[in-house]
């Protein structure tokens, strides 16, 4: 059995990919830049650090950073935040692996606000052992930087937990932290992306993983 379980948040336990795509459209929108959603979509589980360059060239890129990330941010919160919504069986779930024994973890690119505020919406405070979010983090996922301040905050080594995710951000990250991942399929990838991007079993959601969970990696015995 593992000993800690590092999730994510966001496509994970709450319902927010779309929104924080559709928050990123519109801030682009303000800066002149016309986007398809699904295109957002598919970058959403990296940093804005990360995603901003998949769409600006590089030449404007020091002048439209930093405004573009603080544009994105007020658009989420003044016009999508409220929108979000715990998943099915997260927080079932959550209390599943304490009961386990198993210590809970939040590894988020989520702002440090929230990070704070998705812990009151999925009740979770007094299940959660450590969290980090992205002011833990120089650079965010697929970067290991978040589950690797994660790894430090619990005084863990990698072989002894596992993460959970819903992109192959999370998993990629999580790997070059040196940690498997379960992944779930809420946040748009299919079953096939996300065994590719090295998960080590996928489920639909965390309510198929919490009805699965004596069977799931969480509690098999570590593979390495």
């Amino acid at each position: 059995m593992v000993e800690a379980v590092l999730c994510d948040i966001d496509g994970t336990l709450v319902q927010s990919n779309w929104l924080h795509a559709e928050a990123w459209q519109v801030a682009f929108r303000g800066m002149g830049t016309e986007l398809e959603l699904e295109d957002i979509r598919r970058q959403i589980g990296k940093g804005g650090d990360e995603l901003i360059p998949v769409f600006v060239p590089w030449w404007k890129r020091d002048a439209i950073q930093e405004p573009l990330e603080a544009y994105r941010k007020f658009v989420f919160k003044q016009d999508f935040k409220h929108r979000v919504e715990p998943l099915p069986g997260a927080h079932d779930f959550l209390k599943r692996v304490k009961a386990a024994g198993v210590k809970v973890a939040l590894s988020s690119s989520a702002s440090t606000e929230d990070l704070l505020d998705y812990r009151k919406l999925l009740d979770a405070d007094e299940l959660v052992d450590e969290a980090t979010s992205a002011d833990d983090a120089k650079k965010s996922k697929p970067h290991s930087d978040i589950f690797d301040a994660t790894l430090r905050k619990l005084r863990m080594e990698a072989k002894s937990c596992i993460a959970l995710g819903d992109t192959p951000y999370d998993a990629e990250a999580a790997g070059h932290a040196g940690l498997r991942t379960i992944g779930v399929m809420t946040g748009g990838w299919s079953r096939e992306e996300l065994l590719a991007a090295g998960c080590v079993e996928v489920y639909e959601s965390v309510a198929e993983l919490l009805q699965k969970f004596d069977e799931s990696a969480i509690m098999r015995e570590t593979l390495r």
